[in-house]
């Protein structure tokens, strides 16, 4: 028997394959994948018959899906935020100063230098403060506010009737704290100006042990006719014998220094010493 006559044109083949080649020679693979799908899905069309299984699988090959690549820049990605809280950056600010300050001194180091190590524009310093002698300022109140809490702290520990824990509490944690930061407290409050009468007598420490003398009174836990008098007393007393065995001693033995400061605090307030 002879052959049915092939439905196909004379020299398709040749010309798929002569397009299939073309294809990759000269288009991206995404591409050529594309074209040659159309290119094939027509000339299955016009070669087979639906009833042939040619057609079936040809079909099934140029209806496989060409992968869709990713684009880069579609992903969403969360934005970094190009500018940081007004607060931040004024802490920024102070710790680069504070760093600096340490460091080299205050005379030494310039806004130039303060800005370049927060890493901000010159121009971001007069946002915040007016010189360098203002973010000085804002660096010893910070220094105060941080040693109040630290004295707050150790207080709050202690139980609501035991006044005499409570002011012995205040003595050890000033003591600690001044010792910890005796340098940056000398840098900020004498390095580059002299010291005011306000500042020695007027500051938040000598507030908050005011408070506690006076509670202590209304508590009936001890009799003293002026708590501001002695809480003044006590805070100059304080400093001044820390400063003494910071000068004087190589190495403060601090329980000795801390036990002297709670006997004369115990003394103050008319406490028994032990």
């Amino acid at each position: 028997m002879s052959r049915p006559p092939s439905p196909c044109p004379a020299g398709g083949g040749r010309r798929v394959v002569f397009v299939f080649n073309v294809a990759l020679a000269f288009m991206p693979g995404l591409y050529a994948c594309t074209y040659l799908r159309t290119i094939m899905s027509d000339f299955a069309s016009s070669c087979f018959s639906p009833s042939q299984p040619a057609f079936v699988i040809l079909r099934s090959l140029t209806s496989v899906q060409s992968p869709r690549l990713s684009d880069p820049m579609s992903a969403k990605s969360k934005p970094r935020p190009r500018t940081k809280p007004p607060g931040q950056r004024r802490d920024d600010l102070m710790n680069a100063a504070q760093q600096l300050f340490l460091q080299q001194g205050v005379a030494s180091t310039t806004i130039e230098q303060i800005t370049s190590t927060a890493d901000v524009a010159k121009g971001t310093f007069y946002l915040y403060f007016s010189s360098k002698d203002d973010v000085l300022a804002a660096l010893g109140d910070r220094y105060g506010q941080d040693r109040l809490a630290t004295v707050r702290a150790a207080v709050a520990l202690k139980p609501a009737d035991d006044w005499a824990g409570k002011l012995a509490a205040w003595a050890a944690a000033t003591v600690s704290g001044y010792l910890d930061s005796i340098r940056l407290h000398d840098i900020l409050f004498y390095g580059s100006r002299p010291p005011t009468r306000e500042g020695l007598v007027d500051n938040v420490t000598i507030d908050f042990l005011c408070d506690l003398l006076q509670a202590g009174s209304s508590a009936h836990a001890w009799s003293i006719e002026d708590p501001r008098f002695v809480a003044v007393f006590l805070f100059s007393a304080l400093h001044g014998v820390v400063d003494d065995a910071d000068i004087k001693e190589k190495h403060v033995n601090r329980a000795r220094l801390v036990h002297r400061l709670q006997q004369l605090c115990f003394r103050a307030v008319s406490l028994p010493s032990n």
